[in-house]
């Protein structure tokens, strides 16, 4: 798979405000390819990377980006859609619970979900805090990428054991497809998270 374009389409802080609003979220049966992480993760980075583009999704965003559902049309076939990082810490514990509820809104409701792709630290064992967000996807039966960002901080001699360490974490989890180390900075994963992302597609589809 090869983006040749990706530009964004629409940021929603509720699924049900949007109906309401009169906010159309996509209607046209497209697939979605949703993005989650932790705040901090790393996501808006890897986002940009995989797209060519710098400022496709802006980083070190203020919490009120975080909050949306952001939809950006890629090569005028399909969708990545990036959800709120959940975990953050400089906000009250109502507000992340709502952010919460958001993302599992999200799962609940959207029907065109082909393949998510969570995202986690490479540099620590998965989190509480991940493998609930796992469970969430798994109870949703939707099949998912991990990725493992900031590859490029780890010695490539020891990187197979921090692999290793997170296949571990997600052994018993049925829709977990795919392991894929990856650097925004070097580009290190990026077209395996591509291919990974494009076969999980097509699977959908057929």
């Amino acid at each position: 798979m090869t983006i040749e374009s990706a530009e964004f389409v629409i940021g929603i802080s509720s699924l049900s405000a949007g109906r309401t609003s009169g906010v159309q979220l996509p209607n046209d049966e497209l697939p979605e390819v949703v993005f989650l992480g932790r705040s901090n993760v790393g996501k808006s980075s890897l986002l940009n990377r995989l797209c060519g583009k710098k400022e496709l999704s802006r980083t070190n965003a203020s919490p009120a980006k975080y909050r949306e559902v952001n939809y950006y049309f890629v090569n005028r076939s399909l969708y990545f859609v990036d959800l709120p990082g959940y975990g953050y810490a400089k906000v009250p514990e109502q507000v992340r619970a709502s952010w919460s509820n958001l993302i599992e809104e999200y799962l609940q409701r959207r029907r065109n979900v082909s393949v998510a792709v969570q995202i986690v630290d490479a540099r620590h064992v998965p989190t509480e805090l991940d493998l609930m967000m796992a469970g969430w996807i798994e109870y949703y039966h939707v099949p998912y990428i991990v990725v493992m960002t900031k590859a490029d901080k780890i010695a490539r001699s020891k990187l197979t054991m921090y692999v290793d360490q997170t296949r571990a974490a997600f052994a018993r989890h049925r829709y977990m497809r795919e392991i894929v180390p990856f650097s925004s900075v070097t580009g290190q994963g990026k077209q395996d998270l591509l291919n990974a992302i494009a076969h999980q597609v097509q699977s959908a589809k057929d």
